[in-house]
């Protein structure tokens, strides 16, 4: 128990009590709630001896247990006029305010605060000057009263009979709304001319904000139109129904839906009609069919984002960031996304063609589309239109059918719940056509800028502004999807990884995101670059990288589950160790092999998941001079075969073939992998190449790999793809690429560190395409000008411009062809 002695309050001090947010005034009253043990002793102390305490507000209301440091220096003396004790032990009390005091020194501290004080009184100097300002705020004390109906009208009559400035003022600041440190700057200020003018200036802003509210709510009332008084008639209909229970579920329902249509910011045109059906719906009875079928209709009228959007939040430079972030490499992708964010920002609107994205499975063409709304601020929808072939799927069905919906486009917008998300059409090169529709069709509205202001979907009937969506699409080749279609869409090719690029990849996304997949830490499982190297190319071998996350997966759930038999144990993944992990090695290079034997070239394809090469085979056998072609091979690579065939046999005498060979031995030329369709010219020189090496006897070049199209006359014609084909190529093991010359332009498309490592040939005609398979050149080039020279089984190759001649035993006898 604490001294009894020691908690007398000695003469000229006086017990302090904390207040956390209250300040009292002399001459006024409030009520207090004593809950802390200091407190309640101060108060039993001072009500046993008849002593008033000194209420002193804090600095900071948040402290816990305060000291002297943490109170203010200016306090009020009060009296307790009551003391309440209620049954948790914490004390309620009325106390009335007397005479400001000053803190001079705390003398105690223990149990209660005891301070040294000196009282503060009022300086009063009476001049007119002080009768005005008193009446004035007297003044404006009434009128502020006049706009607070639940003010008692007894304080009005209070304020009217102060004589008293002081008190006036102390009366004022302790009814008003102010913050504490306000109240307690006017406790401080002991002139009352200043504290009157101080007074002033608040009451004055506070009733300039309660006449503005005021003002407010009148135009409001003035301003309310029949709607809204029919709303609040129905609502007291209702009301009035649910008294008398009477309440009719289908009004209160209908009531509902229109609270939701006044709310949905809806255009005019759509308000009417959603009006128009609510109120037939009102009509028809609930057990009709037709009452479920407008209430559908309403639902998905009211739930849609007619006047919803986000704000763009388009900084160049962080949206460069973000594609840097999410995507390595891709360098001319991201630039071209960041000219199209720029333009936007200039024109405060994103317009102009729809981003296509096209190239391989795995490439990141999706994540493009999450990044470009990341950077945006967007919401970001996608839709997988892939396999889609009733029209109805985009443009929704009519509500005439049962169990009509919305198409695709306007379910997506009710997802997102905002009218400018960004937007993804998936896998738009594998939407088809059958007797329901086209939906490429239907499409050619929603993806023109210019039309889909007013895109109608079949089963809402009404205009939807599609402006505002950011469409991106997404594609793994260009010829299933229509010209007009294309027409409106600017292509950005995305072509395969190369293995440096897949390197990076790995460790700057792949690693981490597999590691969390599978709750591992970086210290518990660690893979270098061999072994990721080794990964990419033993293991995978695609365009993408879907196949290396995969693996790479695969690996640290192998990891995962050993750390949970052993938690010490730590895997260092080396490629010594992959095949405790992914057992033996899938992929090899084996071009070698393959083309090891005389009548086998080495060709390039281009697929929709990435370029690679194709082993092309020729034998001959006794027959009648047919060609025979295997593999699933399509109308024009057989006609590249004949025109490959036609055009060596015109130069068989150049070859050392006899005229008669070709009508008496039969020629097969097979594409393994015959399973997979193959379709195309650019193989034409690697199948003149096969047939060449085995009319030849000249094995081709392994590191060597060819495309291009092939002429009757020989010449080769430029291709496509040429980057997707010499990755392909790289990824499996070719250095050397003939290609046609008028493709060397697209060179520079392929990565430098491939072109590096690979040497690239550009060729004009045959001739030279087999001078550097083969080895040597077995036909001249053909000239302008030049005609071969035939006679029997005996050839004069002929160089025009004074080159060299070749001579025959026998009769040499022309024939032009």
């Amino acid at each position: 128990m604490p001294d009894r002695r020691s908690s007398i309050v000695p003469a000229g001090s006086i017990g302090v009590l904390p207040l956390q947010e209250a300040v009292l005034f002399p001459n006024t009253v409030i009520p207090l709630a004593v809950v802390k043990k200091p407190g309640i002793a101060l108060v039993e102390e001072a009500l046993r001896e008849g002593k008033p305490i000194g209420l002193v507000v804090l600095k900071d209301k948040e402290i816990e247990n305060p000291g002297p440091d943490d109170l203010q220096r200016v306090g009020t003396i009060g009296v307790i006029q009551k003391m309440l004790k209620v049954p948790d032990g914490t004390l309620r009390c009325i106390v009335a305010g007397q005479q400001v005091f000053k803190i001079e020194r705390f003398t105690q501290t223990d149990p209660y605060m005891i301070a040294a004080y000196t009282e503060l009184p009022d300086v009063t100097v009476e001049n007119e000057a002080l009768v005005a300002m008193h009446r004035n705020l007297a003044g404006l004390f009434q009128k502020l009263l006049s706009y607070l109906p639940q003010a008692p009208r007894e304080m009005e009559m209070e304020v009217q009979n102060i004589t008293d400035p002081n008190v006036l003022t102390y009366f004022v600041a302790s009814t008003m709304r102010m913050e504490t440190a306000e109240r307690q700057a006017l406790l401080e200020e002991r002139n009352t001319a200043k504290r009157l003018r101080k007074l002033t200036m608040l009451l004055t802003k506070e009733l300039e904000v309660v006449e503005l509210g005021h003002k407010i709510q009148s135009d409001i009332q003035r301003e309310m139109e029949k709607n809204q008084r029919e709303f609040y008639l129905r609502q007291q209909l209702r009301a009035i129904q649910e008294e008398l229970g009477e309440v009719d579920p289908q009004q209160a329902e209908a009531n509902e839906l229109r609270k939701k249509i006044d709310e949905a910011n809806m255009p005019e045109e759509v308000k009417k009609a959603a009006d128009r059906e609510l109120d037939r719906l009102s009509k028809v009875p609930q057990a009709s069919p037709e009452y479920s079928v407008i209430r559908t209709y309403l639902d998905w009228l009211v739930t849609l984002p007619w006047g919803i959007e986000t704000t763009d939040a388009i900084d160049i430079k962080q949206a460069r960031v973000v594609l840097d972030e999410d995507h390595y490499d891709l360098e001319k992708i991201k630039d071209r996304i960041v000219e199209y964010l720029a333009v936007g920002k200039l024109k405060h609107k994103l317009t102009g063609p729809i981003l296509c994205f096209v190239g391989p499975p795995g490439v990141g063409k999706t994540s493009l589309g999450q990044s470009i709304a990341k950077a945006m601020g967007r919401k970001f929808v996608r839709l997988s239109v892939g396999g889609v072939r009733d029209e109805a799927e985009i443009r929704g069905h009519r509500r005439t059918y049962i169990g009509a919906m919305p198409g695709t486009i306007v379910r997506a917008l009710r997802d997102a719940g905002t009218r400018n998300p960004v937007m993804m059409i998936d896998e738009i090169d594998k939407v088809g056509a059958d007797f329901r529709g086209d939906p490429q069709s239907a499409l050619l509205e929603v993806l023109d800028p210019e039309q889909n202001k007013n895109f109608r979907d079949h089963y809402l009937d009404l205009p939807f502004d599609l402006s505002q969506v950011l469409f991106i699409c997404t594609a793994n080749s260009l010829d299933t999807i229509s010209p007009p279609l294309r027409d409106r869409m600017e292509i950005i090719p995305l072509s395969g990884y190369t293995e440096m690029e897949k390197l990076q990849i790995a460790k700057r996304y792949l690693l981490k995101k597999q590691r969390d997949a599978n709750g591992l830490k970086e210290s518990q499982a660690q893979v270098n670059d061999t072994a990721l190297r080794s990964i990419i190319n033993d293991y995978t071998r695609e365009a993408g990288v879907r196949n290396l996350e995969r693996e790479i997966g695969t690996v640290f759930r192998k990891i995962a589950r050993k750390i949970a038999e052993n938690p010490r144990y730590k895997a260092r993944v080396k490629p010594e160790t992959l095949v405790e992990y992914l057992k033996k090695p899938r992929y090899f290079i084996e071009v070698k092999k393959r083309v090891a034997s005389v009548g086998v070239a080495t060709g390039l394809a281009w697929t929709p998941v990435g370029g690679d090469i194709l082993f092309i085979e020729t034998t001959s056998m006794p027959g009648t001079g047919k060609l025979i072609l295997t593999g699933q091979l399509g109308d024009v690579m057989k006609e590249s075969a004949q025109a490959a065939v036609s055009f060596l046999r015109s130069r068989s005498a150049e070859l050392g073939i006899s005229e008669e060979y070709f009508g008496k031995h039969d020629l097969h030329v097979h594409v393994p992998a015959g399973a997979t369709p193959k379709d195309g010219p650019s193989a034409g020189i690697a199948l003149a190449t096969s047939i060449a090496s085995l009319l030849t006897g000249i094995k081709v070049d392994h590191n060597l790999a060819m495309t291009g199209e092939i002429t009757l006359t020989g010449q080769v014609l430029p291709i496509g793809g040429l980057k997707e084909k010499v990755l392909g190529a790289r990824r499996a093991g070719i250095t050397k690429v003939l290609f046609p010359k008028r493709n060397e332009m697209d060179l520079d498309d392929i990565p430098k560190e491939v072109r590096d490592q690979m040497q690239f040939v550009p060729v004009e005609e045959l001739s030279e395409v087999l001078y550097h398979a083969l080895g040597k050149r077995v036909i001249q080039p053909v000239y302008l000008g030049a005609e071969p020279v035939r006679r029997a089984n005996n050839v004069v190759p002929i160089r025009r411009n004074g080159a060299t001649k070749r001579a025959t035993r026998r009769t040499i006898a022309t024939r032009k062809r």
